[in-house]
């Protein structure tokens, strides 16, 4: 797991800012020692900037009721990491959805006033039903966006902030679609954040924003202001990055252009090492060939962040490592493992389930036919998680999920030790837990489903699943969230009770 420098003599970064983005919202917050981790493991990658995605996890002043019972990071606790990235060389960096992604809050009765809608919309094919989004035509939005950015910012030496605005799907389903009609909801979305980037101008910085929106729709890019730095994230194997690349550059102005793989950790239980790799190694390649500067790796904590920490550091040293050669064939800071056999089994375990992932494409596009490869997700989680709009119970025959349940056994009966006893015991676990989806999965559609036998014996496998997942947890994460992570195991376990 852990990675020596390589030769002092090894070529420029192709990327001038090489970061991670940690999701504190979904629902971990790590500890102050962990996140000092983080920087050393990012700092030792060669690696120079972070930032900690947030939505309702900051302690802002006034807005107690937000963030009470999530464990925040406070505004010293911030100043004190700020200093310790400073003195490694790590640009630590403020992030703060301003737009979309605030369901939390917009639920509360203090904040249900700003919300778009509180009725139906789409996010994206799926039907969604209440809160989303600020109303962009509301002017106590910005107000409520200054607020929050004129407590945040303080807190960091950087002058950069990640305003957010991605997915802003229900913007139009609600109090908005008056204007929407009128103006089109390009100009709407673009109006709001140009505003709220004119608020990071204010107070001195310098946005940047999740491009998505914008790219499903260039109009909107010549709208925005020039400083803002567009984030072209996608994390497939398939993400355009160097259409993305070229639209952001197309529409003038000067504008830069990161790219933003993913670690394929979210929603997941082992990883999911095919799509990583080619997400990464399109991003590397693309983003250096059509003029990104900066290279953001995001690691999600989508369906209660049930990632273990040593999928994670192995995909945050594969993504480093290409945001400095580019997906070269040159040397780069970070050297070979001192185990390769354990980079190799975490490889293979983050493929188990492959052969299903490659065919289940149907939980996401349910008006497809025939197979689809299922996308930002495992096959092994969402069957265990799954949600209303998920359909994967028809999806691939037994003698499929057998192959992954085998695959599984055949894996942990050879399962490295790495010496460090908590990271031994989180691999432990992540087998264990997806041992545990890969058998109801299989007994489920096996003809016959799932005895009463076999209902009490998976109920007992992820009982003590979830407690070690929340004595894990208690390790490297603070207390709040952890209640919400583990209800996803209280439904499973609801749901074979029965």
């Amino acid at each position: 797991m852990r990675h020596s420098p390589a030769h002092d003599s090894v070529p420029a970064p192709a990327f001038a800012t090489r970061g991670v983005m940690l999701d504190v919202s979904r629902n971990r917050v790590p500890t102050m020692a962990e996140l000092r981790r983080v920087v050393d493991l990012i700092a030792a990658h060669g690696g120079n900037h972070l930032q900690l995605y947030t939505e309702h996890t900051f302690a802002y002043e006034g807005h107690e009721d937000a963030w009470r019972g999530w464990s925040p990071m406070t505004p010293a606790e911030v100043r004190e990491l700020d200093a310790y990235a400073d003195a490694r060389g790590v640009e630590l960096v403020a992030n703060q959805n301003c737009f979309g992604h605030l369901a939390h809050w917009l639920r509360l009765p203090a904040y249900q006033h700003l919300a778009e809608t509180h009725g139906d919309w789409m996010f994206d094919v799926w039907p969604r039903s209440g809160p989303f989004s600020l109303c962009p035509t509301d002017p106590a939005s910005l107000g409520f966006v200054r607020d929050l950015l004129s407590q945040l910012l303080p807190c960091f030496r950087s002058r950069l902030v990640n305003i957010g605005c991605d997915e802003t799907y229900d913007v139009g389903f609600g109090r908005s679609r008056e204007e929407v009609e009128r103006r089109g909801r390009a100009a709407v979305y673009a109006e709001f954040v140009g505003k709220v980037c004119g608020v990071v101008r204010a107070l001195g910085s310098r946005p940047m924003f999740w491009a998505d929106i914008a790219l499903h729709d260039e109009s909107a890019l010549r709208m925005l202001p020039s400083e803002a730095i567009a984030l072209a994230w996608g994390y497939e194997p398939d993400a355009p990055f160097a259409r993305w690349c070229d639209a952001v550059r197309g529409a003038g102005q000067g504008r830069e252009v990161w790219v933003c793989p993913g670690t394929s950790t979210w929603r997941s239980i082992t990883g999911r090492t095919s799509e990583r790799r080619a997400n990464i190694a399109a991003a590397a390649r693309d983003g250096l060939a059509h003029g990104a500067t900066g290279f953001l790796l995001c690691d999600w904590g989508d369906t209660g962040h049930h990632q273990q920490w040593p999928i994670v550091e192995h995909a945050i040293a594969e993504g480093l490592r290409a945001a400095w050669t580019g997906g070269r064939d040159v040397p780069s800071p970070i050297g070979p493992p001192r185990d390769p056999a354990v980079a190799t089994w975490l490889d293979e375990l983050g493929d188990a389930d492959l052969h299903l992932r490659e065919t289940c494409g149907r939980l996401a596009r349910p008006e497809l036919t025939g197979p689809q490869r299922l996308r930002n997700q495992s096959a092994l989680f969402i069957d265990l998680h799954n949600h209303p709009h998920d359909r994967l119970t028809d999806v691939a025959a037994p003698p499929d999920w057998e192959r992954a349940l085998t695959t599984l056994q055949s894996l942990d009966s050879r399962r490295p030790r790495t010496g460090d006893a908590q990271i031994d015991a989180e691999i432990a676990h992540t087998t264990s837990y997806a041992i545990a989806a890969a058998r109801r999965g299989f007994l489920r559609r096996r003809p016959g489903g799932l005895t009463s036998a076999d209902k009490r014996d998976l109920v007992a496998r992820f009982s003590a699943i979830a407690a070690e997942h929340a004595r894990l947890w208690r390790l490297r994460s603070r207390e709040g969230g952890l209640s919400a992570s583990l209800a996803h195991f209280d439904k499973v376990i609801a749901d074979l009770s029965r």
